[in-house]
């Protein structure tokens, strides 16, 4: 757990995070070295399994490297739970599109009575030597996100953003430009207007908003936009990146000679 990272969200901070969907430790503790608050490691939409999971965060939680967040496959409070006891910071839940959606995400990450969360002596709790310290605070300190991701879930974000125990909503742009009929289309206005009505949603709650963004364009446009934390780059795209500007650097030398 990160209780700074929890309190940073709520009290609406300016947050940076990265994105890991490559399943190998050695890339997380490498985007960790860059001093981000927090990594998401993404099982969505990557090959990456639950006992690959723990040793992404067991690379990140060294040292004073940033918050492990993981992006859970779906709304299951039993992969919630798994990922949960390996003792990550928080969770990010996709796909949310009503308020009972929202809110049984919340259920799934909270222990009785105010949720459902199965308890365990895992490596969340110290493999039970801190059981009753991780149970007492859990409910508090892990982070829930929720993505708003759908013309759906746009619709609902006042909602969505006012149930209680939901941190912070999550506006992902590819899927919700697809949603809307302009898919890929980040500078598409019709994108702006749904993220807009996302951030207003949250005014007046403790809830915050981000979303990603791979160019200091985006960077720029999210954040003058209203965003309060980012997630900045891939590290599919940072590789992909580097190599094509440094082959393309070779090809323009060899070119010169």
């Amino acid at each position: 757990m990160d209780p700074d990272l929890a309190d940073g969200l709520r009290d609406g901070e300016s947050i940076v995070g990265n994105w890991v969907s490559i399943g190998h430790p050695t890339v997380a503790e490498v985007n960790g070295i860059v001093g981000f608050d927090f990594v998401l490691i993404d099982t969505e939409h990557s090959a990456t399994g639950i006992e690959t999971v723990a040793e992404l965060v067991r690379a990140l939680q060294y040292g004073s490297a940033p918050a492990p967040i993981v992006r859970v496959g779906g709304n299951d409070p039993v992969e919630i739970k798994r990922v949960l006891d390996i003792g990550v910071a928080g969770v990010m839940v996709p796909m949310v599109n009503t308020v009972a959606e929202a809110e049984a995400a919340v259920r799934a990450m909270r222990y009785p009575p105010e949720g459902i969360r199965g308890v365990a002596g895992g490596r969340a709790t110290g493999y039970g030597s801190e059981f009753e310290e991780y149970v007492a605070t859990a409910n508090d300190a892990l982070v829930t996100i929720v993505q708003v991701e759908s013309e759906e879930g746009v619709e609902n974000a006042e909602g969505i953003a006012a149930v209680e125990g939901v941190d912070a909503l999550f506006v992902g742009p590819s899927d919700l430009s697809t949603s809307l009929g302009v898919a890929g289309e980040w500078e598409s206005a019709v994108l702006e207007e749904a993220m807009e009505h996302v951030i207003e949603a949250t005014e007046g709650t403790n809830t915050a908003v981000g979303s990603l963004a791979l160019s200091e364009e985006d960077v720029e446009r999210w954040m003058e936009l209203g965003f309060d934390f980012l997630i900045v780059g891939t590290d599919t795209r940072y590789l992909i990146q580097g190599a094509a500007e440094l082959k393309a650097a070779f090809e323009e030398a060899a070119g010169d000679e």
